[in-house]
């Protein structure tokens, strides 16, 4: 039997536990401050440069002026912030000397300075600028060059046009991990007609798309012996870009290179069908120093190309 003044104490633990409860869930359902109308994010870096940081700030030109949106933008973007936990992703180190914008690919010219910057704020400066930009309506993509020349990874790799899709799962502490995953790619038969599949595991750094990724072990080509490298090993990646299930896929001029005995089918399609494993993408469009129709080895590409595994083994 329960005394009454163990009753007491139930009662008074019961009601204390249902009053916190009740605060928990009313601070945890409270509204978040809504930013002002007609906002637009402004991403810094952060004092650690670990990460990017976001800050609500309504346009003075509006949307609807493209090149005075920008140029308030920049200015924003160079001004270091009154946040002491925010850096400036534009400085002195990374001089922007121009821009252009030619169908929503807003081209941005920084001084040798750039070159100077450390990878890991490199990409965080580089994250925090795009995703700025990216959501005017008249920018879809960021392109970086250095005194004119494209921007290239440290593997030389031009990096090409980026969106704000290309840094959604790359920023803040996931700048520096690495994952594992197992990629399916096709790789051409002895013959160099057709195609066959080989399972890879690849350690890769997370600022790095999958899509990208897939292409790149295309170029390096097989590490066994039962199949062959399908397109050179001098071809450069200039761009990838993922958009309602395609990925847009720009080379430079050693794609046009020939391999041996490889047709041009079994070239385009160790690509394609490999991409085409991934979740994110149905068709592949190529394009050649951003020509989207050009001849290879005596075939005309031009389009967008489907999965095709009836030239698969």
């Amino acid at each position: 039997m329960i005394g009454a003044k163990h009753k007491l104490f139930i009662k008074k633990l019961n009601t204390l536990l249902v009053v916190t409860l009740l605060g928990i869930v009313s601070f945890g359902c409270s509204k978040q401050k809504e930013p002002p109308e007609g906002s637009i994010k402004v991403y810094y870096v952060n004092s650690e440069e670990t990460g990017i940081i976001s800050d609500d700030y309504v346009l003075n030109a509006g949307m609807e002026d493209a090149d005075a949106a920008i140029a308030e933008l920049m200015e924003v973007l160079r001004t270091m912030p009154d946040r002491l936990q925010y850096e400036a992703p534009i400085s002195d180190s990374n001089e922007l000397i121009s821009y252009t914008l030619k169908d929503k690919l807003l081209t941005l010219n920084f001084g040798a300075g750039y070159m100077e910057l450390g990878r890991t704020i490199e990409i965080l400066d580089r994250a925090a600028i795009v995703r700025t930009f990216t959501q005017l309506d008249s920018v879809d993509y960021v392109s970086f060059q250095i005194d004119g020349a494209p921007l290239t990874d440290h593997y030389g790799n031009i990096v090409g046009n980026m969106s704000a899709d290309t840094f959604i799962n790359n920023v803040g502490n996931e700048i520096n991990t690495y994952e594992k995953v197992q990629l399916k790619l096709y790789f051409a038969t002895k013959e160099g007609n057709r195609l066959s599949p080989v399972y890879r595991s690849v350690v890769y750094n997370s600022n790095i798309s999958m899509e990208r990724l897939a292409v790149e072990q295309i170029i390096n080509g097989p590490n066994t012996d039962i199949v062959f490298p399908s397109i050179s090993k001098d071809t450069k990646i200039k761009s990838v870009n993922v958009k309602d299930g395609v990925c847009y896929i720009d080379f430079d001029n050693g794609f046009l290179s020939p391999v041996d005995n490889v047709t041009a089918e079994a070239a385009i399609y160790s690509i394609v069908n490999t991409v085409t494993e991934l979740p994110a993408v149905n068709k592949v469009a190529f394009s050649v120093n951003g020509e989207d129709s050009f001849t290879f080895m005596d075939f005309l590409i031009s389009g967008q190309y489907e999965r095709n595994l009836d030239i698969v083994d």
